[in-house]
């Protein structure tokens, strides 16, 4: 099975993908339905205790790997801006990416450097042409997608947000992303700009339904699971030290269902 082609056909329609942040939610995850999942780099770096960016990409890519091998599913990667800063950096990641089993994975325009976040057009441009090539030389298919970061670090400018994603597409990227809108016009705005489709991230002001209206094929949740798994234990321990108390026991997920999940694996 080419999970790659899966994945890409999965775009013809609009679907959530949700981010696993261990094999034990990808897994639940793949059991309750979903059709795809994302690997979510926050999610990932906050379960061993780092903060967002504190996993090295070799790590990152053996994490890869363990989702992939946890499940039949298409696993996409955020790869952040990958290997390095260089258009041959990010054509090498894809080969690492593709190497790991991924059936795709993004490449962004954020440097990692605070006072400059975002690469310049140009250099941009060129990091999602080099992935582009990559991508197309490999045996098998593998779904691109290129990422404008700009409403993520403070320069919430849509007109050179569409401006990238438009270049973006002619470079060869399959899927376009710009993470970080929080209304329906600007999502509707990139999704008229582009005819790849566009991936938005969700946020509580958003819903299925909407971002379906307006163009979006593709809703990832980001570190999303993995915050609401913590504020879930953080509210349980809240109830231990100030109550003293248990209740939360109760919408606990049952401890047989999750042996009978795990069973053999």
């Amino acid at each position: 099975m080419d999970k790659g082609r899966v994945f890409r056909d999965l775009h013809a329609a609009t679907f959530v993908i949700p981010n696993p942040w261990d094999v034990g939610t990808a897994r639940l995850l793949a059991a309750l339905g979903f059709k795809a999942l994302a690997t979510t780099r926050a999610g990932y770096g906050f379960s061993p205790g780092l903060p967002d960016g504190g996993v090295d990409f070799e790590a990152m890519i053996q994490h890869c790997r363990e989702l992939v091998a946890a499940t039949p599913l298409p696993v996409s990667a955020d790869l952040e801006k990958g290997k390095g800063d260089s258009a041959e950096s990010a054509a090498e990641t894809i080969f690492a990416a593709a190497a790991a089993g991924l059936a795709g994975c993004s490449i962004e325009d954020f440097s990692g450097d605070e006072e400059r976040p975002i690469y310049d057009f140009s250099h941009a441009v060129e990091r999602v042409a080099a992935a582009a090539e990559a991508a197309r030389s490999l045996k098998h298919d593998f779904v691109l997608t290129a990422r404008a970061e700009n409403f993520l670090h403070g320069r919430p400018d849509l007109d050179d947000t569409i401006k990238r994603l438009e270049a973006f597409e002619k470079a060869g990227a399959d899927v376009l992303y710009a993470p970080g809108l929080t209304d329906i016009a600007s999502v509707r705005a990139i999704c008229s700009a582009v005819s790849k489709p566009v991936n938005v991230l969700a946020v509580p002001e958003f819903t299925v339904a909407e971002l379906k209206e307006a163009g979006a094929k593709r809703i990832s949740l980001g570190s999303k699971l993995t915050t609401a798994a913590f504020a879930a234990v953080e509210r349980a321990a809240s109830e231990i030290l100030g109550d003293g108390s248990f209740g939360f026991a109760r919408q606990a997920m049952p401890f047989s269902r999750l042996q009978k999940m795990f069973a053999g694996s």
